[in-house]
């Protein structure tokens, strides 16, 4: 499968996910919008990986790009590819079909459960997170759930953390392919947002246990997998 990433800075990338797909057979490109890369053509992928990024969705004027990246998303939307956003990523999927993204109220950074909807495991995605489970969050905004979508998780601090549109449409709030380097990085490059607040953790915290990194990414491992296999 032929799988294109939008990645939006030099310091969030594919992590985990980058090896699980090579492993798989993939062909992996990527536009580094950071740098003005073009967008290609919705005809040259099957898959789209929109990752996350430290900007917002509303930021247009400082990344115009942004722009033209929301309708490169709704165009692999409308052509029925597999599309997967992540943090940022689902935030621009849900704006993308219509929902609302807003602040938070708070920021969401550090090692935080998340809690399965009872009714979402209709869902071999939502299938593949256990019913509850500690994952690694990093961001201050928040979306609302789009018309015709489906939630498939949430969180005390944020109450829509995953959800799907149609069958092949996943927006994760949350962040599984993040490993204890790339963890390191943010906290390198965006550590000024570690405030102490209540659902902020320290740089010891979020570091501190590196085996909560294999475990996450196995669960992203099993949602990629997941989604290959969606018809």
């Amino acid at each position: 499968m032929r799988i294109h990433t939008l990645q939006h800075s030099a310091f969030e990338g594919l992590g985990s996910i980058e090896p699980h797909l090579g492993a798989r057979g993939h062909t992996l490109s990527l536009t580094a919008l950071y740098k003005d890369a073009a967008l290609p053509a919705v005809a040259n992928f099957d898959w789209l990986l929109v990752l996350g990024g430290p900007m917002r969705v509303h930021d247009t004027a400082r990344h115009p790009w942004l722009v033209d990246e929301l309708a490169l998303i709704r165009a692999a939307i409308d052509a029925n590819k597999r599309v997967l956003g992540i943090c940022l990523g689902a935030q621009l999927i849900a704006k993308a079909l219509g929902g609302e993204v807003k602040p938070n109220g708070c920021r969401e950074i550090g090692w935080f459960p998340i809690t399965r909807e009872a009714d979402a495991t209709r869902s071999p995605v939502a299938a593949a997170l256990p019913p509850t489970c500690d994952v690694f969050h990093w961001h201050s905004d928040t979306f609302t759930l789009p018309q015709g979508a489906t939630l498939l998780a949430s969180s005390m601090a944020s109450g829509n953390q995953a959800f799907l549109y149609g069958e092949r449409v996943v927006g994760l709030q949350f962040h599984l392919e993040t490993t204890f380097e790339t963890a390191r990085c943010l906290i390198d490059h965006a550590g000024d947002e570690l405030d102490g607040s209540r659902w902020v953790q320290s740089a010891a915290q979020l570091l501190g246990t590196p085996t909560r990194f294999a475990t996450i990414n196995k669960l992203m491992s099993q949602v990629l997998d997941a989604m290959a296999q969606v018809p």
